[in-house]
């Protein structure tokens, strides 16, 4: 046989090789998502880290979301400042629990801030620069969070890879924001 025949077909079995490494990973990311799109409940928990109050919430159960569920949310991600409860969005819980799933964790979210009201907005923001103007948090589409036991830059990158919406990560402080708005990143 010459030996560019036998070059080929090492080349070949390699390709082989390395094709089907990929196709099995891409299998297993997919089978992931698949489970977290699928699941016939979703739940989150939550550490209100200002506030002390803890809820484990199963929100979505039997194809829907639960309302009773979601006004427990609602009232846990209030704007602790000011103690106005606001309609959380839910496709952000679908986000955490996403986000839950995809880096294995069962443990809670530890809240810094989610629902705001365009009071605490404005004052937030005349005392700091991170704050927008139009919030997403004054939407009920925005959270601040860490999660228990798991470095907070990961959860970013991790939040990220989703592409659900905006992240930020705010190293200094040692939380991830995610809201469901565009797609973006800081």
């Amino acid at each position: 046989m010459p030996p560019y025949v036998s070059k080929l077909m090492i080349l070949r079995r390699e390709f082989i090789r390395y094709a089907g490494f990929i196709a099995g990973a891409a299998t297993g990311m997919w089978a992931r998502f698949a489970t977290a799109d699928t699941a016939t409940s979703r739940s989150v928990s939550f550490v209100h880290t200002h506030t002390g109050e803890k809820l484990t919430a199963q929100y979505w159960k039997d194809g829907e979301y639960q309302p009773d569920v979601l006004q427990q949310v609602n009232h846990v991600l209030r704007d602790f400042r000011t103690n106005e409860v606001h309609a959380i969005d839910p496709a952000l819980l679908d986000v955490l629990f996403e986000l839950r799933t995809k880096v294995g964790s069962e443990r809670a979210f530890h809240v810094i801030s989610a629902y705001r009201s365009p009071k605490t907005n404005e004052m937030l923001r005349r005392s700091s620069d991170g704050v927008a103007e139009h919030s997403m948090h004054m939407l009920g589409k925005a959270i601040d969070i860490r999660l228990e036991s798991f470095p907070t830059d990961r959860l970013a990158e991790v939040a990220r890879s989703l592409r659900r919406g905006g992240v930020g990560y705010y190293h200094a402080s040692d939380f991830v924001h995610v809201d469901t708005g565009r797609v973006r990143y800081w």
